[in-house]
């Protein structure tokens, strides 16, 4: 549904993106991940036929992006980070504007409005001014927008910047139903957690260049990082020396060392860590084996706590924090 190919932009001495090759199925949900500047939304602006690229192909839906840019704005919704809207309209008249400029008939103009509305949930909102709306029902009201003419293809730059949590929450709901539609969404984000949980493929971008692109099962196997499991030992007796419970939490550590399944042990306070490698699929080798060992060592367990590996987590190892 979307296609990069060996794009190359330059803004006089800047390289904003270098060789940037992806490919976006139908009906995923691709995560666009990257630092301030790392050409995120360059790369939106470029598929919404808003910017022509020095060198390379770009296509929606098999829509040349650079040769046919009329057609693309029919086949995408683009929604930029910073929204503009006309302060002096409601909301029914912004739509109603908009639904006008996209050609949609005046006889199913009211119709289409409305059924915007009720998706994105802006019913109780419909007669408000576009000013007097929080910064999460204008992010509302841009999806509205760009859901007017019906597009297969959303680019969504930044949508939950600026939004409370719980107005993230709502969002991330919504782009769940539009998923559920079959609309195909590359949408950008700083909210590494948030795209975690409704992404179904990642790219990781830094300085223009794609460091990687498919699914978060394959970036956590590419980043080599695991679930991380914090157990806490009964030790007796109760009264035994800080030092000497310490001893022993290292003898439970040392222990693991050589396990295969394991990257990594250490004890932090009266905390044993364990790092579990990843399989080669990105999931987790299983947690219980940890169980059966430390038990079979002859030791109570007063407290196991499993994490699962951040997304966070992956794209701090895959990058190298440097920006343009």
């Amino acid at each position: 549904m979307i296609e990069l190919t060996n794009i190359t932009k330059r803004f006089g001495k800047h390289t904003a993106l270098d060789d940037l090759t992806l490919h976006i199925g139908e009906g995923e949900v691709y995560g666009f991940i990257g630092p301030n500047g790392a050409g995120k939304s360059t790369s939106m602006k470029i598929l919404s036929g808003l910017l022509t690229p020095d060198s390379g192909a770009a296509s929606v839906c098999g829509v040349n992006c650079i040769k046919h840019p009329e057609q693309i704005k029919m086949l995408i919704g683009y929604m930029p980070d910073f929204l503009g809207v006309y302060d002096d309209l409601t909301v029914d008249e912004y739509l109603q504007f908009f639904a006008a400029a996209f050609g949609i008939e005046r006889r199913r103009r009211r119709a289409v409005v409305a059924g915007v509305i009720e998706l994105v949930d802006l019913g109780a909102k419909r007669d408000s001014m576009v000013d007097a709306l929080s910064r999460g029902m204008q992010q509302r009201l841009g999806v509205a927008r760009v859901l007017l003419h019906e597009p297969k293809v959303l680019l969504l730059d930044e949508p939950a910047s600026g939004l409370d949590p719980r107005a993230r929450i709502e969002l991330r709901e919504l782009i769940g139903e539009l998923r559920a539609m079959g609309k195909t969404i590359m949408v950008s984000s700083h909210i590494l957690s948030e795209l975690g949980e409704m992404s179904t493929s990642i790219g990781i971008i830094e300085r223009g260049k794609l460091l990687f692109s498919g699914s978060i099962a394959s970036a956590i196997a590419k980043a080599g990082v695991g679930e991380q499991v914090a157990v806490k030992l009964e030790i007796a007796p109760a009264r035994l020396a800080v030092s000497d419970k310490a001893t022993e939490l290292l003898r439970v550590s040392d222990g693991l060392i050589n396990d295969p399944r394991v990257l990594r042990s250490r004890v932090e306070g009266e905390v044993l860590m364990v790092d579990l490698k990843p399989t080669e699929q990105g999931g987790s080798p299983g947690h219980h084996f940890l169980i059966e060992q430390i038990m079979a060592s002859g030791h109570h367990i007063a407290s196991f706590s499993p994490h699962q590996v951040r997304l966070e987590d992956v794209f701090l190892r895959l990058t190298k924090g440097v920006l343009n």
